[in-house]
């Protein structure tokens, strides 16, 4: 008889980990506090497959950045002040985390990871019918200064000596690579491996092929607690409508709202949601060919189908979905001094979307099977990563299920370890 298998969460995570665990012959159950059109933080992000992202959120200089900003509202990171243990002991472990020994370890791994989800969206998008919008031609690092360059340059060097190739270009050689849209810059960093994709129409294919595969989806329903068998083995999850949902094995795939649950259990998982924001341009006057990044600005800058999605900012106000016109507006400033031909006017009348991204302590997303019971793992914390590893982290956890030796070693991710 099928194993069956509760996912919960339906964002990318959920969704790839489902669709691998289907390929496998598993019965699958998808629970979803949203319904099934939704727009969560895996549909309004940049689209972006990054192998060159190898360094972890944790780093050295991150902690200085983020002092220097966190007090003011339109910065590229800013923290909503409120009095929150959680938030501070949050922060306290990611101003351990943040160290040259610790992206020393995790790079390789990281590299590895997005190398192999990569693959996986070539595969996918293989499959007829299957068309959202995977464009493979590399991404650009944009940087205004040329000291940021220069850094960026460094970067560079770290990147090919990882095996991921790297291009230094200078302003003209930029405009040269992609002429769709005039630019102010010092110059970039072109990787050319990174792609880019639409995200809402990788979902909804994702979410097609999923129900014509045989997975069920429990839309609008909230997942409250727990049923244990015995104290080591979870028998069934506890959802809203006072109904229960047996499996013989579950998998925590809610993002942000991964702790509350974990926490019921007495699992630690510490995460923060990171509020991003983007807005996207039915008709822009220019069309970049190529993603990018705006590296003062912690920007990102995709073209969709005609359409140019521009997004960014971390803000950390908790489990907090409002948006906040001061940090739209900052996205847009942003934006417009790299792209200087665009202007303010051009994003009236554009939704500003936001989605949280759940962010661990060290910039490494929990993966695994916990310790404390026989039929539980997690996947989440993925933070600005999340749609670049959910191809590989839907097969690393099918393997869990099949009782295979993971393809990655899993121990820098174990979800146990801040228990």
């Amino acid at each position: 008889m099928s194993k069956h298998i509760v996912i919960i969460g339906g964002g990318v995570i959920g969704l790839c980990t489902a669709y691998a665990c289907a390929q496998r012959g598993f019965s699958v159950t998808v629970v979803e506090r949203n319904a099934a059109q939704r727009d969560g933080a895996s549909f309004g992000n940049a689209g972006m497959v990054v192998p060159s992202h190898f360094t972890p959120l944790a780093a050295p200089g991150a902690v200085a950045l983020a002092l220097k900003w966190m007090w003011n509202p339109a910065s590229p990171f800013y923290i909503r002040p409120r009095l929150d243990a959680e938030l501070f002991s949050w922060g306290c472990k990611f101003w351990r985390a943040a160290t040259v020994e610790h992206v020393r370890r995790a790079a390789p791994l990281l590299r590895d990871l997005a190398l192999a989800s990569r693959k996986g969206f070539e595969e996918f998008a293989a499959v007829p019918d299957n068309d959202f919008g995977l464009v493979k031609n590399g991404l650009l690092m944009l940087c205004q200064e040329q000291h940021t360059l220069e850094e960026e340059s460094k970067m560079a060097e770290q990147s090919r000596a990882l095996g991921i190739p790297a291009e230094i270009l200078d302003a003209k050689q930029t405009a040269a690579r992609d002429p769709g849209a005039r630019l102010d810059i010092a110059g970039a960093v072109y990787f050319p491996l990174d792609c880019h994709l639409a995200p809402a129409r990788f979902m909804s294919a994702l979410q097609t092929k999923l129900q014509n595969i045989g997975v069920k989806f429990v839309w609008d329903s909230e997942a409250l607690g727990w049923n244990l068998e015995h104290p080591r083995r979870v028998r069934a999850l506890k959802i809203s409508g006072g109904r229960e949902i047996e499996a013989d094995e579950f998998i925590l795939c809610g993002g942000s709202w991964s702790p509350q649950l974990a926490r019921q259990l007495g699992l630690k998982i510490p995460l923060q949601a990171g509020k991003g924001y983007s807005l996207t341009l039915p008709k822009p006057r220019q069309l970049p060919q190529i993603c990018s990044i705006l590296v003062e600005a912690r920007v990102a800058v995709t073209p969709m189908a005609g359409r140019l999605r521009v997004g960014g900012t971390m803000e950390f106000a908790g489990l907090n979905e409002d948006i906040n016109p001061i940090r739209v507006r900052g996205v847009v400033d942003s934006f417009r001094r790299y792209f200087p031909d665009f202007r303010a006017e051009d994003f009236d009348g554009v939704p500003p979307w936001r989605g949280l991204r759940p962010c661990s302590p060290d910039g490494l997303p929990f993966i695994g099977r916990t310790a404390k019971f026989f039929n539980l793992s997690l996947a989440t914390g993925h933070a600005m990563m999340g749609m670049t590893l959910g191809p590989v982290t839907g097969t690393l956890l099918a393997e869990i299920m099949s009782g295979e030796k993971p393809s990655f070693d899993l121990g820098p991710l174990s979800p146990d370890r801040y228990n």
